[in-house]
Order: C-alpha cells, then structure tokens, then sequence
C-alpha cells in the first residue's frame, strides 16, 4: 500500500495473557509486521534468547538507558524494569514499514503520550480463573509473586478503555487473526491515505 509512513501497533495486557504467543504467532503470520524487542532486567525465561526475546540487561544498564533517553517508554513492574529501546521504532516507521510493541500496560499508556495516532490494542484473557492458571502453569514464580501479578492484572483490566480495541485470547489463532483485521482496516484509514491521493489529484 502506498504510504509514507507504518504504523504503531502497541499490544499490551496482563501479565500471563500470552501477549509473547501471539505476537509470535503473528509474526509467522504477517512478515511484514516488523517486531521491536524490548529490553528487561528480568532473567530469561527458559528457550529465551537475549536479542530476540528481549535484551536481557542489568540495573545499571537499563538505568543508563533512561538517563541517556534511550527508551521510547518503560515501566518497573514487580521489582523489574521493562522498555522499548526507541531508535528501531522510530526508523522503521519512518521507512514506512509497521511495528508492533508487546509491552506492560504502563509502557504502552507511556507510548500514547508520545504516539497517540499508534494502534493501541488490549489483550483480554477469557476469564481472571484462567489467566491464574495460565500464570501457575509457568511454574516460575512463587505463590506471593502470583498473588501480586492478579493484583496488579485486576488493576490494568480497569485501563483497558484508554486502548481503541480488545482482543480476547481464548485461541491464539483467533487472536491473530482479529489482529490482523485491526491492522489492515488501519491501514485503509482514509486519515493516513488522504494527503497521497489527493496528491495524484493536484499532478
């Protein structure tokens, strides 16, 4: 499609909706969907790469970063830091080309401040039962660590009016799926595409 410009596609939700699954599954879907890896002070997670699941750094570094204006958002979520590294988004999109951001709920209100014409979409678990379970089936965290995630998931559910849709991951191909439908109908936005063709009107 003919554009100047890609598009922000910010995907967030709770901790433990599957938001990495799906934007994995999206990826394998849509090639042209370009993926920003945030960078995290967490540990890896096992089968987790540094530089294509996250950039796995230490306090110091990320704290760096923030001073350096490295990071286009980030958040401290549960004794870790979170963020987006901020040169690849905006050079990508720059080349016309989409983004998609999988990040917390705090980060991606961040972003709207900064981007509010990006794609702000929430992705909802079926049930609060099963986003517990689906946390508990990791087998990485303690229980008060669980305790505080669904805390805090309760919380970001009530912010899910700030996003312009929800998704439901009840599958992760439907899920992709409804995704995909966002970011094309997006694209056919006359807001994004008015200014090219009145242009092929005035040659």
């Amino acid at each position: 499609m003919r554009r100047e410009k890609g598009l922000l596609i910010v995907l967030s939700g709770p901790s433990g909706v599957g938001k990495g699954t799906v934007c994995g599954a999206l990826r394998k879907h849509d090639t042209h969907i370009q993926y920003s890896v945030s960078a995290t002070t967490r540990n890896p997670r096992a089968g987790e790469e540094d530089g294509v699941s996250y950039f796995f750094k230490s306090k110091q570094e990320f704290e760096r970063m923030i001073r350096e204006n490295e990071l286009l958002e980030y958040a401290q979520y549960v004794d870790n830091y979170y963020g987006t590294p901020r040169q690849y988004v905006e050079d990508t999109i720059a080349k016309g080309h989409d983004v998609i951001l999988e990040i917390e709920v705090q980060g991606a209100l961040q972003v709207k401040e900064t981007f509010p014409e990006g794609v702000f979409i929430f992705l909802m678990p079926p049930s609060i039962k099963e986003l517990r379970n689906r946390i508990e089936g990791r087998g990485t965290e303690s229980q008060d660590l669980i305790d505080s995630r669904m805390t805090i998931a309760k919380d970001e559910i009530d912010l899910m009016d700030k996003y312009d849709y929800v998704v439901e991951n009840d599958e992760v191909e439907l899920a992709v799926e409804r995704i995909k439908s966002i970011v094309t109908a997006e694209n056919c936005k006359k807001e994004r595409l008015i200014h090219l063709y009145k242009e092929l009107v005035e040659e």
